[in-house]
């Protein structure tokens, strides 16, 4: 039996040996002058109506010495994969293909896909676990600076301090024309420029962030309460 014989017998043995594994995935696409076929991989629980799992066709051409050397190999009708998965798929083929020269390997090769795609739609579902918990996190984060006020830090406290300085200013003037008059809560502790400073000393000391709700400073006065 001659050499190229040999490697013609290994072919058709493989061929029949694959029509028994694939009988529904295996189609025959040409015989002569070397085999050439396709079959259909895909991941576990794949639906592509549903949009469910990744899926495509791998061709294979027999040359005349596999399997000493490797087959041609073609990635055809690809599902839900995109152009940087397609080309990592072909190299781990052609790798897997490199390891198991001299043998048989389609049903290696198929094997080895279904294993890749089973992993990538693996993957893929723990990103989109991981995207819907940031968007959860994001929402609550956002809800709960809705409900703890404004975050105080010394920049924003400086701002905060000129506003007061101008209402302090505008408060002394009338003290002035009449210093019998009595201040409220609120004046006073404006005028005390000693309790501002003291608080802008301790956030650029400790360079701590807090919460502070303003709208627990606006309008005192209007609580009723007495000077007393």
């Amino acid at each position: 039996m001659s050499q190229n014989s040999q490697y013609k017998e290994e072919q058709l043995g493989e061929i029949f040996s694959l029509e028994s594994i694939y009988p529904d995935e295996l189609e025959i696409l040409e015989e002569e002058p070397f085999h050439q076929f396709k079959l259909q991989v895909k991941s576990e629980g794949h639906d592509e109506e549903e949009g469910i799992g990744y899926a495509c066709d791998l061709k294979f051409t027999y040359t005349p010495t596999y399997p000493e050397e490797i087959p041609m190999i073609e990635i055809m009708d690809d599902v839900g994969l995109d152009d940087e998965q397609l080309e990592r798929l072909k190299d781990r083929l052609e790798k897997e293909a490199e390891d198991n020269l001299g043998m048989v390997m389609i049903f290696s090769l198929v094997s080895t896909a279904n294993e890749w795609l089973n992993n990538e739609w693996d993957a893929e579902l723990r990103r989109r676990d991981e995207e819907a918990e940031r968007k959860i996190l994001e929402a609550e984060e956002a809800e709960n600076k809705k409900c703890h006020g404004t975050a105080v830090t010394v920049e924003n406290f400086l701002r905060w301090k000129a506003e007061f300085d101008a209402e302090i200013a505008a408060l002394k003037k009338p003290e002035k024309e009449d210093k019998d008059k009595k201040l409220t809560g609120r004046e006073l502790f404006m005028v005390d420029k000693s309790l501002i400073e003291s608080d802008l000393k301790f956030l650029e000391e400790g360079g701590e962030v807090v919460n502070v709700d303003e709208s627990l400073f606006q309008d005192l006065e209007d609580l009723g309460l007495d000077d007393e």
